[in-house]
């Protein structure tokens, strides 16, 4: 169990944050080997890039607002972003200032997921 932790994969992905580390590192030490590599493979295909949010938030002022939110897994907030044009651009800019926190906040119910997912397997 160890020795994939102590060769951390997770400290290579962009954009992890220490408060992400945290939370993985933290649903990992439940976890044995085999699971700790399934949890792996299916995080690194859910979790968001806190660049990649921002340049889509951006794109919210190019007239497609609400993208970030749809990526996000806010299907409402996307629909009601992109017929507002992102709340008259001030949802957009609200959301351009906290992409980190968005993205975060995502990353984490994919680690919880990844979890479940993971802890099901053998």
């Amino acid at each position: 169990m160890d020795s994939f932790q102590n060769n951390n994969p997770y400290m290579m992905l962009a954009g992890m944050t220490p408060e992400e580390l945290g939370y993985v590192q933290q649903a990992l030490s439940q976890l044995t080997e085999n699971q700790q590599k399934y949890f792996y493979m299916t995080y690194t295909g859910k979790r968001k890039n806190s660049q990649d949010i921002l340049i889509f938030t951006i794109i919210g002022f190019l007239g497609i607002a609400g993208i970030q939110r749809f990526i996000l897994g806010q299907t409402a907030m996307g629909i009601l972003y992109f017929f507002t044009g992102g709340f008259c651009l001030i949802g957009t800019i609200v959301d351009l200032v906290n992409n980190k926190s968005l993205t975060l906040e995502y990353n984490q119910k994919m680690v919880y997921e990844s979890f479940q997912i993971a802890k099901m397997s053998n």
